[in-house]
């Protein structure tokens, strides 16, 4: 494995700290109603009545900074699931964090509940309660002496997002029509949030997953190679393989848990950054922190602005673009499978 030294370290990942500081600078100045930044930044002017700065730091920014934690969390959880299951199509819906989330949000709609705990309301508290729910399950039925196998951990997790999602069609059909308009709304995904109250819920659990995978890249960097050469070079593979999927899973349902599923920039960024920087573990990890960060924050500016009367929900979005990015990656991978055959 070649030296990762500072200097190398931060050629490679300045590019994308440069790309996610534009998307952070450039993306609140763009939408519909322009921002007079000299109003919005007058002391003269009372915040309660400038609507400038309503629009910019109680609209706009919020959002923005919920894109950049959920883009970094989903982004960084796609490229250490991807290493954990050795599976390059692997991403943090696979496993069906995504679809305990799901439930919880839409069995809270249709009970119709108001419950407000830690900054969280109704439909994010049970929402991240019904992630937490599937990844205690699949780490249950994956769990072994040896660690988490990848392939029964694949297995386990597609099984349990297969029963969640018979579960949520079954609350769908017993809903009313209102009821099925939130659900169906809130499952699109979304980053229309007013405040910074959703942020200050999730930064916590963000902070403690993104340090936990920057950390855990050098072994992930190592087990990506095979679990037993991760032994043979010294890496506790259990040890590795539960703190991944932990962290992951945490990051992942924190995230979904204010935005909604989000599906595909776990599979887009990872892949598209090893094309620039490389497989290595050490690099990629951190970069996808930026690179998908400054990733969702285009995608949703690119959301709320492209029609010119309503907001099309992100997770649309990425879905519309994610599609056939999948397929390429499918067909580039079935190329080399047929030449190795």
């Amino acid at each position: 494995m070649k030296a990762l030294t500072p200097g190398r370290f931060v050629v490679r990942i300045f590019p994308f700290v440069i790309f996610f500081a534009a998307a952070m600078i450039f993306c609140p100045m763009i939408g519909r109603v322009p921002v007079d930044f000299s109003r919005a930044f007058d002391p003269a002017i009372p915040r309660e009545i400038n609507s400038d700065y309503t629009l910019l730091f109680v609209l706009r920014f919020p959002r923005l900074l919920l894109a950049a934690l959920t883009g970094s969390a989903l982004a960084m959880a796609g490229a250490a699931f991807q290493a954990l299951l050795r599976n390059p199509l692997a991403e943090p819906y696979t496993l069906g964090v995504s679809s305990g989330a799901a439930l919880g949000a839409v069995l809270a709609i249709k009970l119709g509940l108001d419950i407000s705990l830690f900054g969280f309301s109704s439909v994010p508290l049970f929402a991240f309660i019904g992630s937490l729910a599937a990844m205690g399950l699949i780490y249950l039925l994956a769990r072994g002496a040896g660690g988490l196998p990848g392939s029964i951990l694949l297995l386990a997790g597609v099984t349990i997002s297969f029963f969640f999602s018979s579960m949520i069609l079954f609350i769908h059909y017993l809903a009313d029509f209102t009821e099925n308009h939130q659900m169906i709304r809130w499952m699109m995904g979304g980053l229309d949030i007013v405040g910074y109250k959703s942020l200050t819920s999730v930064l916590p659990l963000w902070a403690i997953g993104v340090a936990a995978l920057i950390y855990l890249s050098s072994d992930l960097n190592v087990l990506s190679f095979g679990a037993t050469m991760a032994s043979a070079k010294g890496v506790d593979v259990p040890r590795t393989q539960k703190a991944t999927f932990l962290f992951a899973s945490m990051i992942t349902g924190a995230v979904v848990s204010a935005a909604g599923p989000i599906g595909f920039v776990g599979l887009i960024v990872p892949h598209a950054l090893r094309f620039i920087t490389g497989p290595d573990m050490r690099i990629l990890v951190p970069a996808c922190a930026f690179a998908g960060a400054g990733f969702l924050a285009l995608c949703d500016t690119a959301a709320r602005t492209i029609h010119p009367s309503v907001e099309i929900p992100v997770g649309v979005l990425t879905a519309m673009i994610g599609g056939p990015f999948f397929l390429l990656l499918l067909l580039r991978h079935k190329k080399r499978w047929s030449e190795r055959d």
